[in-house]
Parts: structure tokens; sequence; C-alpha cells
């Protein structure tokens, strides 16, 4: 199985990144490294996080504040946002 980024997903990916890095050299670096490995978690066992509506599902980054929302296509992951959890928890509905 693969993955890939709703356009905006990546955009919020990249933008926590570098707030992450403006606010500790390496610590955007360590925050793609748990994004990543949710990601991967995510592949690995892609029905194994609660569904929070129908079709989409969410899993928890370790360490950070933020949750990868995303949808099971065929033979692939669809990342709908690299969420903050303390947003409005339904922005990211217009995506799908």
């Amino acid at each position: 199985m693969t993955f890939s980024f709703h356009p905006e997903a990546e955009l919020e990916f990249h933008e926590a990144i570098n707030y992450y890095e403006d606010r500790e050299r390496g610590l955007g670096y360590d925050f793609s490294i748990k994004v990543l490995a949710t990601i991967q978690n995510i592949v690995t066992y892609p029905t194994a996080w609660p569904v929070i509506e129908e079709g989409v599902r969410r899993c928890l980054v370790n360490r950070f504040p933020f949750g990868v929302i995303y949808s099971i296509e065929q033979n692939d992951i669809f990342i709908l946002s690299v969420m903050h959890l303390r947003q409005h928890p339904d922005y990211w509905k217009n995506r799908h």
C-alpha cells in the first residue's frame, strides 16, 4: 500500500515543520520523523485507528499535538490533513 497527500495536507505538513524548526533547531526534523512514522503505521495497519467520519480515520502523532486524518482508497492511503489538534475539527472536510 502507498500513500499520497491532499495538496493542502502536504502544505500543512511543511508549514508545521517550518514552524517547529523556527522554534528550535532540529525540532522541525523531529516533527517530520514522527509524522512520517505515523503515516508508516497507517500504511501498515490502515484500519487500526478510529473512524471519525464515514470513511475517514485519525491517527495521533506521538510527542506532538497533531493527528493524521486519512481515508483508505483502493491501494492507497490518502492523507486529508496533518491537523493540529487545537484547530477546528471540521476544517478539512471539503478535501474529499
